[in-house]
């Protein structure tokens, strides 16, 4: 099958890419005290001298004191700042575009049996799991002060020339804290007991990005319906639930919702074979991105538990961006194992493909 339609130009507002190849968002832990390394730069100056259209770095946190839950994730605020702008001025000699992943993990758990908050953990419930105590909520302040620690981010982003900007609204973090009711019990605004409701932490974040980036830089947004908590937590069981969740997001100015999943290749709902960025660009209208198990035979959980993966077909998936189910393609552990990836599947040179092994996640290769 032709792989032509992975390698169309797409734009959205001042976001111009070359092609369709998005280095999804991989949480590497190479960044002593938070701040970035010129081996970090590299690191995603190889993967722009590849080929790939837009990279999105690794979740890196806003300015609180438990926005990271790893003491080697790097941070978007203070003494790190000249250090990302190196990175982006590495990408950008390469020819590459990047956006960085501003995060927030919230009550999510700590990397390692020794790990130990650094402050005043924030989470809309205090929940560490449904039913499971163990922090206090956040007060109306602490919403407040996260919800200005975005803003200044994303101000800090366009200040120093990324070329987009992502927010972590997936996987049981923060944001995603509040939109999914097992850990969001909240009774007032920040809370409810519809989609919409619990929305509102979310929509206010995106707000306060738009201001910081002004109206022509792309928003991105990554959102899941599982969580790490839960594997199979839904937030959306209907089209209908997922129209509710995401339309307030997209009325605050989203302009790219980044869909994951484990497997890219499962429906989302009964009765369509669209996935979940099909759905999301179906219902809501603007550009999705598809991720989860790109060009890999073994999905990315299995990774974590030391499965590796061997390189696999990627008909189906073209098959369906060349019907518009959705506009972007993010892959992840394909192009943590080579940075070339993107230039081998242009050039048709799949026999050079690398299989992932899990020690690829111990290295900045």
């Amino acid at each position: 099958m032709s792989v032509d339609a992975l390698f169309r130009p797409f734009q959205v507002k001042s976001l111009k890419l070359p092609n369709r190849i998005v280095m999804a968002p991989m949480t590497r832990s190479f960044s002593p005290n938070g701040i970035p390394t010129s081996d970090v730069a590299a690191y995603y100056r190889r993967r722009a001298e590849g080929g790939v259209g837009l990279i999105v770095t690794e979740g890196t946190v806003v300015e609180r004191p438990a926005a990271r839950n790893d003491a080697r994730v790097p941070v978007f605020h203070g003494e790190a700042l000249p250090e990302w702008k190196k990175v982006v001025k590495d990408v950008h000699a390469a020819g590459g575009l990047i956006a960085p992943q501003i995060w927030h993990v919230g009550s999510a758990r700590g990397q390692g049996a020794e790990w130990e908050p650094l402050g005043k953990v924030d989470s809309p419930s205090g929940l560490v799991a449904p039913g499971k105590q163990k922090y206090e909520p956040m007060t109306d302040e602490d919403v407040a002060d996260v919800i200005a620690a975005f803003g200044a981010s994303a101000r800090a982003a366009k200040e120093i020339g990324f070329d987009a900007v992502e927010i972590h609204g997936a996987h049981g973090y923060l944001i995603d804290q509040f939109f999914w009711g097992g850990l969001n019990g909240r009774e007032d605004r920040w809370g409810g007991s519809t989609i919409a409701d619990r929305a509102r932490f979310g929509a206010e974040v995106v707000k306060a990005v738009r201001e910081g980036v002004g109206e022509d830089m792309a928003i991105i947004l990554r959102l899941s319906q599982w969580k790490q908590q839960d594997y199979t937590a839904r937030i959306a069981e209907t089209p209908e639930g997922l129209t509710e969740w995401l339309t307030p997001l997209s009325d605050a100015g989203v302009d790219v919702f980044h869909c994951s999943q484990r497997r890219f290749w499962e429906p989302e709902f009964e009765g369509s074979d669209l996935n979940f960025a099909g759905w999301t660009k179906k219902l809501i209208g603007k550009p999705t991105i598809t991720v989860g198990s790109v060009g890999l035979d073994g999905e990315f959980i299995a990774a974590f538990g030391g499965e590796g993966s061997k390189p696999a077909s990627l008909d189906g998936l073209i098959e369906r961006l060349e019907r518009d189910e959705f506009d972007l393609v993010a892959v992840g552990r394909a192009l943590l194992a080579d940075p070339h990836w993107v230039d081998k599947i242009r050039d048709g040179r799949t026999d050079e493909l690398q299989n992932f092994e899990r020690q690829a996640l111990g290295v900045l290769y």
